[in-house]
């Protein structure tokens, strides 16, 4: 034979073995992924009929909501109400409690709280204890919180960290401490309402601090009372159109924090920032903020009346689709992106 035909007669055999393993290759990876099909389909079903799973009794049952003047607070006070749930919802105003009783059933109960004052916290668990009874507090909602001051960090003061810190997180902490033996009682649910923003640091300012801080709050809160039979669970809305986010009030805030800087902090920004800022706040809450704030109350139902609640609920396509996986970036990938969203100015040198 000659080298020729030894080559072609080699040549040939390998492609037919060659050509028969990517065939059974092709075979085994089809039945792998057939294999992982049979188990997602059957583990979603599950999830699926877990989490349908609800609560009996709820007329029996009370639940503690704070900030219920607005947003997403008054709408899961009427949504409960509905339900059948004792609501016992708590407001900073006078017109908010008013408002509030006059489109709601009789079962709905309303009081006065200022979140940042351990004095009305207590005040209010005093009243609750006394109308929950020996059955305890079903649920507690940490909803009320604020947004403003925002701005860079160099803007701020350390009052303005000291006064949202008390809201955003020791008022969080407060209420529920001041009520955790009535929920103990019911073996029942706390629910605190953190941010997208507190998984990542998008701006500066002290909201996105005051969040993370709940994130933390809320873990360690769960670890220690899982033996209690008390499940906890954490809300992350992306942007919604809510007193928190109005773009009015936004835009106020950084011309009134502007006014306030001292000369050389301007001159580092230059005299164009504060309009840039203002005109990228409106472009970018225009383009990522979600009306339909049902989405973030069906998500707080579920976790006060399923009877197997998630941990965690990411509330809104932002926040599922972007802020989430961006607090899953790597640093430098995440800071280059963030800045590069940032209003565009040369620092003085």
């Amino acid at each position: 034979m000659t080298p020729v035909t030894i080559w072609q007669t080699f040549d040939s055999a390998f492609s037919v073995r060659f050509s028969t393993m990517n065939t059974m290759c092709q075979q085994i990876n089809q039945k792998h992924y057939l294999y992982a099909l049979g188990l997602v389909v059957p583990w979603c079903i599950y999830r699926w009929y877990k989490g349908s799973r609800r609560v009996t009794k709820k007329e029996d049952k009370y639940v503690y909501i704070t900030g219920c003047d607005s947003g997403f607070g008054n709408l899961l006070a009427r949504h409960l109400d509905k339900q059948g749930f004792n609501v016992i919802a708590a407001c900073y105003t006078e017109k908010g409690e008013e408002e509030l009783k006059n489109i709601t059933s009789d079962r709905l109960a309303t009081l006065h709280l200022d979140v940042a004052d351990s004095k009305s916290v207590a005040k209010a668990a005093a009243l609750i204890k006394t109308l929950v009874g020996p059955k305890g507090l079903w649920a507690v909602v940490n909803n009320a919180g604020i947004a403003l001051p925002s701005g860079p960090t160099d803007w701020m003061t350390i009052y303005d960290y000291k006064n949202m810190l008390a809201v955003n997180l020791c008022g969080v902490i407060d209420v529920t401490l001041s009520v955790l033996p009535l929920i103990k009682k019911a073996k029942g649910r706390v629910v605190n309402v953190a941010s997208v923003f507190g998984r990542v640091s998008a701006f500066g300012g002290p909201y996105c601090v005051s969040k993370f801080g709940v994130e933390s709050f809320n873990d360690s809160l769960r670890l220690n009372m899982a033996p209690f039979g008390i499940k906890v669970a954490c809300i992350e809305p992306g942007f919604f159109k809510t007193n928190v986010t109005d773009t009015v009030a936004m835009k106020n805030n950084l011309r009134q924090l502007w006014e306030r800087l001292p000369q050389d902090v301007k001159e580092d920004y230059g005299p164009d920032y504060l309009q840039a800022s203002i005109d990228m706040l409106e472009q970018r809450f225009n383009m990522l903020t979600d009306g339909n704030l049902m989405k973030v109350v069906y998500c707080m139902e579920h976790a006060i009346s399923a009877v197997y609640p998630q941990t965690r609920y990411s509330a809104g396509w932002d926040a599922k689709f972007f802020w989430l996986p961006a607090a899953y970036l790597p640093t430098s990938i995440a800071d280059r992106l963030f800045r590069g969203n940032a209003p565009p100015f040369k620092p003085k040198v």
